[in-house]
C-alpha cells in the first residue's frame, strides 16, 4: 500500500505496518526464542532497510517487549516477577533481600550493565511504589494473533492484512506536520498523545488501547532513553516515532489533498532544512 502522506512529506523511511497474523511471512526475521532483543531494532529495520520482523510469545525479545506487542502480563516472567522489575525501573533491587539474593543469579548471566541496573536501578521513575502504580495503569492484553508483524506499509494489504497502525518515524519538522494533519479535521479533540513508556509500547499497547477509544488518537513515541540508544546506529538521533491507529491513518490519508501539506509555508520549511543540511 503507498502512502500519500510519506510522499507528501517526501519521507526518507518506510511507513511499518503493525499487522496481526497466525502465520509469520516468508523471510521474516525473528529473535531467537528466549533470548534478549529490542523490539524496536526490528521496528527501525522495517523503517530504513525494508525488512519484515516477526514476533510471538517466544522471540518478542524482552519483557517490555512482550507487554508492548500485546503477549500478556510478561513482566511476571522478570528475574524477581513484578516486584523486582518495579525496583528496576525506578531506584533498584540492591535495598531488599530478595532482590539481592535475584541479583546474584542475574550476574551470573555476565552482563555488566543489566546487573548494575537490576541492582541499582534505571532510575526512569521515583521509586518502586511509582512503578507500581504505573502498571497498574499500563495496557496490558493478550492478542488473539499468534504473531505480531513490522512490515514495510508497501507490502501490506489491507484487504489480506489485519493491520492495526501505520508508524512513521520522523524528524521534527515532519512530526510537527503529522501533529497538525491529525488534528486536520477534528481541532476540537485532542488527537494525539505522549504516553510514558517503552518504544515499543508506543506503537504497540497504547496504541492498541486507542482502538477501543470512541475517538482514537496518534501516539507520539520514541522518548524511551534505552530505545534512543538502541535504534541511533540506524535512524539517527533527531527521529521520533508517530503512530497512528488504522482509522486514524486512513483519515489523515483522505485529509493530505489540499492540506497545508501543499502550500508554501511547508514547501519553505523543509526547503530550509535542505538547505541547511546542504
Amino acid at each position: 500500500m503507498d502512502s500519500k502522506i510519506a510522499n507528501a512529506i517526501a519521507l526518507p523511511t518506510h511507513p511499518v505496518a503493525l499487522v496481526w497474523a497466525d502465520t509469520a511471512p516468508e523471510g521474516a526475521v525473528s529473535f531467537k526464542p528466549g533470548r534478549w532483543g529490542c523490539v524496536m531494532s526490528l521496528f527501525a529495520a522495517a523503517a530504513v532497510k525494508g525488512r519484515v520482523g516477526a514476533f510471538d510469545r517466544q522471540t518478542y525479545g524482552c519483557w517490555g517487549g512482550g507487554a508492548g506487542l500485546g503477549f500478556g502480563r510478561c513482566y511476571e516472567a522478570f528475574p524477581g516477577g513484578e516486584e523486582c522489575f518495579c525496583g528496576f525501573l525506578a531506584d533498584g533491587n540492591e535495598r531488599t533481600e530478595k532482590g539481592r539474593e535475584m541479583g546474584k543469579m542475574v550476574a551470573s548471566w555476565r552482563n555488566r550493565r543489566m546487573t548494575d541496573d537490576f541492582l541499582l536501578g534505571e532510575r526512569y521513575l521515583k521509586d518502586a511504589a511509582t512503578t507500581a502504580a504505573w502498571l497498574r495503569a499500563f495496557p496490558f492484553r493478550d492478542i488473539p494473533a499468534r504473531y505480531v508483524i513490522a512490515m514495510p506499509l508497501e507490502l501490506a494489504d489491507p484487504a489480506r492484512d489485519d493491520v492495526k497502525n501505520v508508524t512513521f518515524f520522523v524528524d521534527p519538522d515532519r512530526l510537527s506536520a503529522l501533529i497538525v494533519l491529525a488534528n486536520y479535521t477534528t481541532p476540537e479533540q485532542e488527537n494525539v498523545t505522549i504516553p510514558w513508556g517503552a518504544g515499543c509500547q508506543s506503537i504497540g499497547a497504547f496504541a492498541y488501547r486507542e482502538l477501543e477509544n470512541q475517538h482514537p488518537r496518534a501516539v507520539v513515541g520514541l522518548t524511551d532513553i534505552s530505545a534512543r540508544n538502541t535504534v541511533r546506529p540506524v535512524l539517527g538521533n533527531q527521529v521520533m516515532s508517530f503512530t497512528a491507529p488504522w482509522p486514524v491513518f486512513l483519515r489523515m490519508e483522505e485529509s493530505v489533498e489540499g492540506s497545508f501539506l501543499q502550500r508554501e509555508s511547508w514547501r519553505r520549511l523543509r526547503q530550509e532544512r535542505a538547505d541547511s543540511a546542504g
